[in-house]
């Protein structure tokens, strides 16, 4: 039994490797472009609209008004940072329905790598809102004691979204697989839905975490 889609290698050529997560992250990310090519490309400014983009504006604004919710600055380009993030999962998670896809996500390399973009955005957004000098403050907060604790905070709760997400979409994968042995017939069929729903939850909490760390970020505290 593979653990990861990293250990399924398709194509190998000296120190280049093409496995199973770089494969099929390349695919949905085609699959999320030409998907958003197909639904954008009719888009209408007058009263008549179609049904695609009506249900897409729906989608659209159920997302920022979650962001509203926990960002009251929402700067420029939040939004589809953050939009990105949660399709990316999501589709890669409601894929493992089809046989023989291994979603990308139950590789920690892929849960990492989305981690370290959530990790650079905090301060790209946090300086670009309140400014280098006050964000920086922030690390000395509520004492310049405090300094290496900021730091290791920063760090930790980028280690534990890549394993939060590595780890619900790994051993969903891997208790259906498991049930797939002992009862090939009903318990895959069921694990099959709850994985979709676990899917998608994670794809949710991931965003939601990630906005929750950018907001704090653009925090700007009393003068010291």
């Amino acid at each position: 039994m593979q653990l990861s889609p990293d250990d399924h290698i398709w194509w190998r050529f000296g120190l280049i490797v093409v496995n199973s997560t770089i494969l099929y992250s390349w695919g949905v990310m085609a699959l999320l472009t030409v998907g958003s090519w197909l639904v954008t490309r009719k888009l209408a400014t007058g009263v008549h609209i179609s049904r695609v983009q009506h249900v897409l504006e729906v989608v659209v604004h159920g997302m920022d008004q979650q962001l509203r919710e926990i960002s009251p600055h929402r700067p420029r380009g939040l939004l589809p940072f953050l939009g990105t993030l949660f399709l990316f999962i999501a589709v890669c998670n409601l894929l493992s329905i089809i046989p023989g896809f291994e979603p990308p996500t139950g590789s920690l390399s892929t849960s990492a790598g989305l981690s370290i973009c959530v990790f650079a955005a905090v301060p790209v957004y946090g300086i670009g809102e309140i400014g280098l000098g006050r964000y920086l403050r922030n690390y000395l907060r509520p004492t310049p004691f405090m300094l290496p604790f900021n730091i290791m905070g920063e760090l930790s709760r980028t280690l534990a979204l890549s394993v939060r997400l590595f780890g619900n979409v790994m051993s969903s994968s891997m208790i259906g697989a498991i049930l797939l042995i002992i009862a090939p017939l009903i318990f895959p069929i069921l694990m099959q839905l709850l994985g979709l729903l676990t899917g998608l939850v994670q794809a949710y909490i991931f965003a939601i975490l990630a906005a929750v760390y950018i907001s704090a970020g653009m925090e700007a505290g009393e003068p010291l």
